[in-house]
């Protein structure tokens, strides 16, 4: 016959005891300081998480369309130059109508030049000034969305230095440094408000 012993240990002890916790409905290491800042915590991360998200995209294309009004502007400059030589061999031809005997053949054949290049010059020059709009346009949409960036990047920086108040809040228990870490996040709210609306 033998005899058991139940011995029970610091570890075991714990257990039970925080089984009877569960059991009764309280947690044994319940914080609700600690709770409401873990929560505020995430909360705040996934706000950080979306501005910086913004920040990147409305940086993205703000350099897209820096890039594309660059292009631009080389093609608006190609189309300046291709007007600009059909003006020099528009000038060559009065030249040339200039210094032939009027009613001779090379007489008329410079004069049908001179038309002909002033006919070929308006299109180019009208295309070149309609690219040259988009340029304008396309520069002025990388401002617009540059500065949308900016005011994301406040914004995300504004969330995580709420974020880290929060974890020295955390950490200290002082409820002043909670309610600075609660303003730092609301102007970070208000900064990102901004972005949105484009402000």
């Amino acid at each position: 016959m033998s005899d058991e012993y139940e011995v029970h240990g610091l570890h075991d002890h714990a257990v039970e005891h925080v089984g009877e916790a569960h059991g009764h409905g309280e947690h044994a290491d319940a914080d609700p300081f600690a709770s409401r800042m873990a929560v505020m915590t995430a909360i705040l991360a996934t706000i950080g998480a979306i501005y910086a998200y913004q920040s990147g995209t409305s940086e993205n294309l703000a350099l897209y369309y820096k890039n594309e009004a660059a292009i631009k502007k080389t093609e608006a400059a190609n189309q300046w130059s291709y007007y600009q030589a059909k003006g020099e061999k528009e000038n060559l031809a009065e030249l040339g109508a200039a210094l032939s005997t009027p009613g001779s053949d090379a007489h008329a054949k410079f004069l049908a030049d001179v038309d002909k290049y002033k006919q070929q010059k308006e299109p180019i020059r009208a295309n070149a000034e309609a690219i040259e709009k988009e340029v304008d346009k396309q520069d002025t949409q990388s401002e617009h969305l540059m500065h949308g960036h900016h005011r994301w990047a406040q914004a995300t920086t504004l969330i995580q230095i709420s974020i880290a108040l929060t974890a020295i809040t955390l950490l200290t228990r002082k409820k002043w440094l909670r309610n600075l870490s609660l303003g730092v996040a609301a102007a970070g709210i208000l900064f990102g408000a901004a972005a949105f609306l484009s402000i």
